[in-house]
């Protein structure tokens, strides 16, 4: 009886701390980061991206004065992934975070192109 007592014990705080590591990948991600996209136009070549948690749900913004809000928003062990509407067409994000920094690609109707954002300092 002690047994399967010990084995839930282990089970239930594994369950937990996995829980809790999600919930502080997601808490850093919190805030807003500079982008710069490679080989682009530069009128499309940098900006910033805003996350936010709002009604308990994460949510992001793509923009400072007129923010797009991004769809299908993913976040899930340091992966990050959402879409944005963009000339008719989607624009599709796929980034993995390291601390304060984002890295990924973004896909368009006209190809892939590499994403680097950095973290902005709280103001």
């Amino acid at each position: 009886m002690k047994a399967k007592y010990l084995l839930t014990m282990i089970v239930a705080m594994a369950m937990i701390s996995i829980a809790a590591q999600s919930v502080m990948i997601a808490d850093e991600l919190l805030g807003t980061w500079k982008y710069t996209i490679s080989n682009v136009p530069p009128e499309y070549e940098s900006g910033y991206m805003t996350f936010e948690q709002k009604d308990n749900k994460m949510v992001g913004y793509m923009g400072q004065t007129d923010k797009k809000e991004m769809k299908e928003l993913t976040v899930d062990q340091g992966k990050v992934s959402f879409a944005t509407d963009f000339e008719g067409g989607l624009i599709k994000y796929s980034l993995t975070q390291k601390g304060d920094s984002l890295s990924g690609s973004v896909s368009t109707q006209y190809g892939d192109f590499p994403i680097v954002a950095v973290k902005e300092a709280k103001k």
